[in-house]
């Protein structure tokens, strides 16, 4: 029988005074339980969010990296040789699957890595079962950077990122049939978490997500929660977690820099008047620039809200012409202020209070 390196591991750590008996013993005790299973999947995405995710759903059976960086335009990536060779042995490759990562295709045929590609067990599309919003009713180039399939920027919100957690899931079970126990546990765990950081445990215990999430979607949620009440108490005081603290942004208008925000402004009740593009993906002109002061100042809009990978000089100056607010935030997970997918939401939920808070 082969000796594994765990084995000779714990042999190596018998004490060499040990009389044989008892370093008998203490090999047999050690070897009695299994070793901790390793990483055995190699999970590349194009999106850190999507890599953070692959980590709550997989643990220690996974090993999941992004080929796009936290502070980077996802739009924007160039297809480079030692970004294909990230692909070249990935288990499971994992993609919006709309038209954000255009770049995507290039990658997966210069790895020459058959296992990952679109319809292959080894191909995870991100979107699959979420509810696209902004999907144009004519798709034109005149518009700007367009997708014709709605806005992809889908991880902003928490609920879709159950599903795109489900889809991971299922990829892994696919890719390693052997950790599907761990892999349905994983996702399970990361439900329960989002949904008690999105509504708060009692909530959650009470009336569950599969009630909770359609009404959040649609925006009725706060007031079903005012109008009904159990055992004596309005639901709305048991609501917690996110839900409760973006409360104060219910309602205030924002502009925002370029389409990304649409799914978390859609569930926690923000406004977007308008966009620092006046096209998407195209840069602002001056005349823009110029009625985007004029809209702010008529309707008093306090805050600007922009990913931090683009440049802060055109906020910059609206901010100094207006007064408004600028919060420029990671969009992305991976960041020293941004650890992971649930630090990423207090952030943006955190930088828009602070911003409405110190006034317009």
């Amino acid at each position: 029988m082969k000796i594994t390196d765990e084995e000779r591991m714990m042999m190596n750590i018998v004490p060499r005074s040990c009389h044989p008996s008892v370093a008998a013993a203490f090999l047999f005790v050690a070897l009695s339980f299994p070793a901790p299973a390793r990483a055995t999947v190699k999970v590349v995405t194009t999106l850190p969010s999507y890599a953070a995710i692959a980590r709550e759903v997989g643990g220690i059976r996974v090993h999941a990296e992004s080929i796009s960086r936290p502070g980077e335009d996802a739009h924007f990536v160039k297809p480079k040789p030692s970004l294909a060779l990230m692909l070249q042995d990935a288990d499971l490759f994992v993609t919006t699957g709309l038209d954000l990562e255009l770049w995507a295709p290039t990658l997966v045929d210069k790895s020459g890595n058959a296992r990952i590609r679109d319809g292959q067990p080894g191909f995870v599309a991100a979107s699959a079962g979420v509810h696209m919003l902004d999907v144009p009713a004519n798709a034109s180039r005149a518009a700007g950077d367009v997708h014709v399939y709605g806005n992809p920027h889908i991880h902003t919100s928490p609920i879709n990122a159950k599903v795109i957690a489900a889809n991971i899931a299922a990829g892994l079970e696919r890719v390693d049939p052997n950790g599907a126990a761990d892999y349905r546990s994983g996702l399970a765990a990361f439900r329960r978490r989002i949904d008690e950081a999105l509504y708060g445990k009692e909530l959650v215990e009470l009336l569950g997500s599969e009630a909770l999430d359609p009404l959040a979607e649609k925006g009725t949620l706060i007031s079903f929660l005012q109008e009904k009440s159990y055992r004596g108490k309005p639901l709305f005081d048991r609501l917690g977690g996110w839900m409760r603290r973006a409360l104060p942004l219910r309602g205030k208008q924002i502009i925002a820099y370029h389409k990304n925000w649409i799914y978390f402004s859609t569930l926690f009740g923000l406004e977007i008047v308008d966009y620092v593009e006046a096209k998407p993906g195209i840069p602002p002109s001056a005349r823009h620039v110029h009625d985007l002061i004029d809209l702010i100042e008529r309707r008093h809009v306090g805050v600007l809200l922009s990913a931090t990978y683009f440049a802060p000089s055109k906020p910059r100056l609206i901010a100094e012409r207006t007064g408004c607010r600028v919060v420029r935030v990671p969009l992305e997970p991976g960041t020293p202020d941004a650890s992971d997918y649930f630090a990423l939401i207090d952030l943006w939920i955190d930088q828009l209070l602070a911003a409405f808070a110190g006034g317009h």
